[in-house]
């Protein structure tokens, strides 16, 4: 059996209680603002953003504290242009043969298609990995719960630092593994493109499902 682990004293935050309703709401609005771009700058990123926003990912719960994910930084132009040549033949395919008609009726609203110029425009991509069992790498447990909860934290450490995202899953994404060169323990889970909106850049005039509807209390 496993050695137990040592136990240290829980953190303590030092918010007062009658402060806590305006941190949590001034965090809530700060996140509402929160955009999917897809249209980026090529303006550069500053330096140790995208490392602290690794930190923070990171830093996610995760089933037996297996910690299952990786998180690759993409910032070369000729890799990015081949990931983006790889994703686009994926999700041409995609739209024209394996899509469903209610999914290609989802979309039509929001205008997307195969074209996927951000995976090039924007200045850095982090393509994010579930780390299964290999050679040198443990059994995960919940790796999905607890990579989706560490690219939650990513989204928001970006916002936070005045970044927009995009959250890109061309299907199958097999073919990140080996442009990246990554084991075939790497699965992929997301590609996320990162920069600074584009000048003039647009998003679409939606609005999110109100508390009441997305909120039960028991």
């Amino acid at each position: 059996m496993p050695e137990p682990v040592d136990r240290v004293p829980a953190p303590t935050y030092g918010v007062p209680p009658d402060q806590a309703p305006a941190r949590a709401e001034e965090l809530a609005r700060d996140l509402a603002r929160r955009r999917t771009v897809r249209d980026f700058a090529p303006t550069p990123i500053p330096d140790g953003v995208l490392e602290w926003a690794v930190r923070a990912a990171a830093s996610a719960p995760s089933g037996a504290h297996v910690q299952p994910w990786r998180f690759v930084i993409v910032e070369d132009a000729q890799r990015r242009r081949e990931l983006r040549e790889a994703a686009e033949a994926e999700e041409r395919e995609f739209y024209a043969r394996r899509a469903s008609e209610e999914w290609l009726d989802a979309l039509e609203p929001l205008g997307t298609d195969w074209h996927k110029p951000f995976l090039t425009d924007a200045p850095a991509l982090i393509v994010v990995f579930e780390v299964h069992q290999g050679l040198s790498t443990p059994r995960p447990y919940y790796v999905k719960e607890s990579v989706g909860i560490a690219v939650g934290l990513l989204l928001a450490t970006l916002h936070r630092a005045g970044l927009a995202t995009l959250t890109h899953t061309p299907s199958p994404m097999r073919f990140l593994g080996p442009i990246l060169g990554r084991p075939a323990e790497e699965r992929p889970f997301v590609v996320v493109p990162v920069g600074y909106p584009a000048p003039g850049a647009t998003v679409p005039a939606l609005t999110r499902k109100p508390l009441e509807e997305v909120l039960v209390r028991v």
